[in-house]
């Protein structure tokens, strides 16, 4: 039943988790992480809204893993992350906070995953039917 929650939630309660003040509030986006020196001689930094970011991605990798499984739960699950993209867009649009580029990204991934979710089931059930002759 676990399976069925949408994980891009998550990255939508850390930003809202950070908008308002939990870890640091909203300067944890811009703080730098980590810095290395390249090769090139240029240096390389990660902000914490970069790191969402990259940790966003890698759970739409396994959103669309979940997609690929026929199940009676999958319907419901695409409805969920459904839910969670009209969450993303509704904050996004009300909410002074959240109209940056981050969470602008964070919601472009969870449209993504609604798209993805959809075409990967559609997909794998057209396979699943078969028809005799």
């Amino acid at each position: 039943m676990i399976a069925i929650v949408p994980l891009m939630l998550l990255p939508l309660l850390a930003y809202n988790l950070i908008m308002l003040g939990v870890f640091g509030g909203m300067a944890t986006f811009s703080a730098n992480l980590l810095s290395l020196n390249m090769m090139s001689g240029a240096d390389w930094t990660m902000s914490g809204g970069d790191l969402l970011i990259v940790a966003s991605l890698v759970i739409l990798f396994v959103e669309i893993m979940k997609a690929t499984r026929t199940s009676t739960f999958s319907v419901v699950d695409h409805l969920l992350s459904m839910l969670v993209f009209v969450a993303f867009l509704i904050e996004f649009l009300m909410v002074k906070n959240a109209a940056t580029q981050v969470f602008f990204i964070l919601m472009t991934i969870a449209f993504i995953d609604v798209i993805a979710g959809f075409a990967v089931s559609i997909r794998s059930a057209s396979r699943d039917v078969s028809i005799g002759l």
